[in-house]
């Protein structure tokens, strides 16, 4: 029921730009992994969410879309977060935890950049 779950926000997060996408299809791919087959097969076979995954399984990556969205995401709720909290050292606290995933973020590798050139085998 949850894999369903995070699969449906990962949908909506390919149409709504402040609801990121990546994070809600590796948790369903997680969640299907532990309970149907079927459905874990389904996701990895998918034309839009399978790319995501492959790249997460094999390279720990994520696509530097992705990331800026990701990033976007979190400075945008973050700063309206800090705006709405009345409280000095409630918006330290806040500030403080958003961090964690910005740092995450940036120590991932990015998808493009893993991706070598063909070598080249000419002898001079």
């Amino acid at each position: 029921m949850a894999g369903l779950c995070f699969v449906g926000l990962g949908f909506v997060g390919i149409f709504v730009p402040l609801l990121p996408t990546v994070p809600f299809v590796l948790l369903a791919a997680i969640c299907f992994a532990k309970s149907s087959d079927r459905f874990h097969d389904w996701l990895m076979a998918h034309h839009h969410f399978g790319p995501i995954l492959r790249n997460w399984q094999t390279n720990r990556s994520m696509p530097k879309r992705a990331k800026i969205l990701a990033m976007a995401t979190i400075f945008c709720s973050g700063a309206l977060s800090i705006y709405m909290i009345a409280a000095l050292p409630l918006k330290l606290l806040v500030a403080t935890i958003l961090l964690i995933p910005v740092f995450i973020i940036l120590r991932l590798p990015s998808t493009e950049n893993l991706a070598s050139p063909a070598p080249n085998n000419q002898t001079k």
